[in-house]
């Protein structure tokens, strides 16, 4: 089993990363393989609505979100994590997720994920919500933990000092380990998702 924590802060060893971090331990200590990916600084562009994907099967910007959907199906469940900006993820990461879900959602289709956010004082629990969308419109379970999944924090050595965000993080990670585990053993047994076709329905017709 494999989980991949993605760092959307454009620091690599910032607050986010320490969240990440804290939840690896936990993932790790279970027996989950993990890998950080960090999304980095270049810029990376939103998605144009061109649907070149749906016959390239990959994202026509070969960029770091094709070198994360191809990971990414070989990966059992995710993680990301985003600083606050504005009381919302930072810019690449909504960026980052629009193209890697619109154009490499099926190889995270019905695998746990849960958000993570850093955030110096305010706006964490409004980035955790726009975060969760993601998951929610995609068949992905959901991963929970015992407080909505922040940490506080200037930079990485005061979000070291927030115990109760830590020990979110390990709790989620024990979590993530936890449904995994569930899961697989349910595939075992022949339990698998009942897929219906899509329906869509406009408002105007």
């Amino acid at each position: 089993m494999k989980v991949i924590l993605v760092n959307g802060s454009p620091h690599e060893t910032g607050s986010t990363y320490t969240a990440l971090k804290e939840a690896e331990k936990a993932l790790n200590a279970a027996g989950v393989q993990t890998e950080i990916f960090w999304v980095g600084k270049k810029p990376v562009s939103g998605c144009i609505a061109c649907g070149a994907c749906r016959k390239l099967g990959k994202c026509f910007m070969d960029d770091i979100v094709n070198e994360f959907a191809a990971k990414a199906a070989e990966a059992d469940g995710f993680i990301f994590g985003s600083p606050v900006h504005y009381a919302s993820a930072a810019g690449t990461v909504k960026a980052f997720m629009d193209r890697a879900f619109y154009s490499g959602g099926k190889n995270m289709r019905y695998k746990p994920a849960a958000a993570v956010v850093s955030c110096r004082r305010a706006g964490g629990t409004a980035t955790f919500d726009m975060l969760n969308k993601y998951f929610t419109i995609s068949c992905m379970p959901v991963v929970s933990s015992n407080y909505w999944n922040e940490i506080h924090g200037g930079n990485a050595d005061e979000a070291r000092r927030d115990e109760e965000g830590l020990q979110t993080m390990r709790v989620l990670g024990s979590n993530m380990a936890w449904l995994l585990k569930c899961i697989a053993a349910g595939r075992k047994e022949g339990v698998v998702p009942v897929e219906e076709k899509k329906i869509y329905t406009n408002f105007i017709r």
